[in-house]
Order: C-alpha cells, then structure tokens, then sequence
C-alpha cells in the first residue's frame, strides 16, 4: 500500500507541507488501524487535544479529528499505520507566538507484517526537549539512536543525569524484577499509548525510580509503543537479562485483550 497524505481530508498539497518540512514545529500520534479499529483510540485523541494546547494554545475538536481518520482509513481492511500530525501551515519562524490555526495532516503506510526480533539498546545521559509532549522535533532521538547502530546496538536508552532510566527514542520501556513484578521506570517520560493502556490492565504493576546501577537485578526488559506491541528488550550495554517469557507472555496478552473502538 502506498503512503497517502491529507490534510483536513483533502489531498495535501507541497504548499501546505512546506511550513512543517522547513520549521519543524508541531505534535503528532501513531495508531494501528484494524479494519477500521484502534486500540486506545480516546487516548490518542485526547493527547492530540492536551499537546495542541500545550504546543499551540489553541483548542482541537477530537470529533474533526476522528471524522478525518474515518474518512482517510475507516473503510480499508486489514491493519495499516496512521499518523495524525498538527501544524500549522501559515506559522513563520520569526512569529511563532502569533495566533495559531492549527491543520490536521493524516499520513498512512502499511504495517510492519512481522514480530520483531529482542531488541539491545546503548543508554545516553539524555533528556528529551518537553517530554511530556509527542512533538515532531525527532532530530535528538534520531542521532541517538544512529550513534547507537554504529556502535553495534538496535536502539537507544534515555538516562537523566542522576542516573533513572526514562525510556527509549521511541518507545516506553519496562522491567520484570527478580519477584517477577513489571516495573515502569518513574522518570519525566512520553506517557505512551500502549504504556496506558497495559497499567490500566495493570494486574500489580508499580512505577518506581529504576537506576541504571540497577539493571544487572532485572529479569526481563520490554519496549512498548503503538507499533511493535511489547517488545523483548534482551540487553543494555553490556548487561543481558535472562528473561521472563511467562511475564512478557502475560503482557502481550494483556495488550491483546484491550478493546478496539471503531472510528
């Protein structure tokens, strides 16, 4: 299937696209789409809503979004990957804090068809720019996260400077201690999606500091995030975990079981 874009549910044009390519300034969210179903998909509206205030001060109808999005894919089959992007085109660089009237790009492709292998990540001392916040300003994590497959690692790991872990470029990240208990790093982090969503199924999950120091202690590690589900993190650094398939499996499952909403 090949990428399609609209831009308030029409076509989009090279115009409307030059203010993002160029500024880089704006907030998105990534949904799986399932015969036009997704997981969570009041939280993915409200953060649009939340970030387009924090981003841009102004106020994003969730109904306009969720009509574009049942427009653009409500009536595919099978699961494809949606991103919806809010900018606005008519922003200049030297007037950022000008009135905004923010646009809704929806961008589409198809859906990685596999599981992923074990993941290992290479930790940097290293604080995203607003956190909280799904922003499109992607530059830090990407250079992390190439300085890490040239030093021989998949991925990177977000460390604060007084050594918590935080998550990952992309991704949430979790922990099985040696009692089997899933533990979510307690750090200024993305709240992802499917982070959401699994301590909301949560069966006795905590989220608590979780230093660096303390990695060789763990059982097991996993990345989360729309795309890949849970994934098995399988070493950072030079530190292997010896896993815990049972809880990973409990998890997916868990995942698994999370209601679809339709468009």
């Amino acid at each position: 299937m090949a990428a399609m874009a609209t831009v308030n549910g029409v076509p989009a044009s090279l115009d409307a696209l030059q203010t993002l390519a160029l500024m880089n300034y704006g907030h998105f969210t990534t949904m799986l789409v399932t015969d036009g179903a997704v997981r969570g998909l009041s939280l993915h509206l409200e953060r649009l809503v939340r970030d387009c205030q924090a981003v841009f001060g102004a106020r994003l109808d969730p109904e306009r979004v969720r009509g574009y999005l049942r427009r653009e894919v409500g009536v595919r089959p099978g699961t494809l990957t949606a991103r919806v992007t809010v900018f606005d085109p008519a922003l200049e660089l030297l007037r950022p804090g000008a009135d905004a009237d923010p646009v809704v790009l929806i961008t589409t492709r198809a859906a990685a068809g596999s599981t992923p292998p074990p993941l290992t990540a290479k930790s940097f001392t290293f604080s995203r720019d607003h956190a909280a916040v799904k922003h499109v300003g992607l530059y830090s994590q990407v250079r992390l996260r190439r300085e890490a497959q040239l030093a021989g690692f998949d991925d990177a790991l977000l460390v604060e400077r007084d050594g918590r872990i935080a998550e990952g470029s992309t991704w949430n990240i979790g922990f099985v201690d040696g009692r089997g208990q899933v533990r979510w790093p307690q750090a200024d982090v993305l709240p992802g999606i499917t982070m959401r969503l699994l301590k909301e199924a949560s069966g006795g999950d905590v989220t608590v500091p979780v230093p660096i120091g303390e990695l060789p202690s763990m059982r097991a590690a996993f990345a989360t995030n729309t795309s890949i589900g849970v994934r098995t993190v399988s070493a950072v650094d030079a530190v292997g975990f010896p896993g815990d398939e049972a809880v990973l499996d409990e998890l997916r499952a868990r995942y698994a079981a999370v209601p679809y909403d339709i468009l």
